[in-house]
């Protein structure tokens, strides 16, 4: 994987990591985080794809766009039209988009939108299914995930979300938590993501809309997210045509609690129905 930075029409740029050959697949992150994330699917899936893990706007060295953000859609367009930009030009055929939590919203957003070529989608544990989220995640953002790891330290802050311990996920944790604490926080993308998830009433969400989504889908869910219930994918699946749900023992990363489960479900890239 080799790292660069694309630049943007309105100034700054997105950074990205890219590696393969062969059909594409885009990673899109959780807030707070980073493509490096991603790290234990990269190179497995770089092995038969192109592989194409961005930093989302205002978050890991990714610059954040200009303009106000006042509501729900502004702050929408800030983490979606930047990576629209960028994928028009670096990926201009079919390409699957996986996204988790934010970055499952952002890959819902650029299906609906319809202006880069999305030919499936694989949504993990995604905002945008509904108005649910749980009271205290939504209080963990609102004080702020970055506040919360100076305060706490990088022990207890790896307590309130654990991976199992191993190297691997000791190693994910300390750059999580480096993620979290970068010098300076992440202001602009803290204001644009408040926009979607208040602490009161529903988060921003395109249920109404989940039914204009043709692209094969794959719901991949952790039974045991305290962040963002399985009920939102229960309820999905059942109004997205071409979706089904994967249903793991896991919390609200199940990508990085059993990365070698999701990779069983990505190979492939089928999301033909069960």
């Amino acid at each position: 994987m080799t790292s660069r930075v694309c630049p943007l029409r309105g100034g700054g740029g997105l950074r990205l990591l890219e590696g393969g050959a062969g059909p594409a697949v885009v990673l899109l992150h959780g807030r707070g985080n980073a493509a490096s994330m991603w790290f234990p699917l990269l190179g497995e899936l770089a092995r038969e794809h192109r592989v194409l893990a961005v930093d989302l706007p205002g978050f890991g060295c990714s610059s954040a766009p200009g303009g106000a953000v006042r509501t729900a859609e502004d702050g929408l367009r800030f983490f979606v039209e930047p990576v629209e930009e960028v994928l028009s030009t670096l990926a201009p055929g079919p390409m699957t988009l996986v996204g988790h939590s934010l970055g499952g919203l952002v890959a819902l957003e650029l299906a609906l939108r319809g202006r880069v070529p999305v030919e499936r989608l694989v949504l993990v544990d995604a905002m945008g299914l509904g108005p649910e989220m749980a009271r205290d995640a939504r209080l963990f953002f609102r004080v702020g995930p970055e506040r919360v790891a100076r305060v706490l330290g990088p022990k207890r802050f790896g307590r309130i979300a654990p991976l199992p311990d191993t190297p691997l996920n000791r190693r994910l944790a300390a750059l999580g938590y480096e993620l979290m604490t970068v010098p300076g926080g992440r202001p602009e993308a803290t204001r644009a993501f408040n926009t979607l998830v208040p602490f009161t009433g529903g988060v921003f969400h395109r249920y109404e809309r989940l039914g204009e989504v043709k692209q094969p889908t794959l719901l991949y869910w952790g039974e045991h997210d305290t962040v963002l219930p399985v009920s939102l994918a229960e309820a999905a699946v059942k109004v997205m045509p071409g979706a089904r749900l994967v249903r793991v023992p896991a919390g609200h990363s199940p990508h990085l609690e059993t990365p070698a489960g999701v990779f069983i479900e990505l190979k492939p890239l089928s999301c033909q129905h069960r």
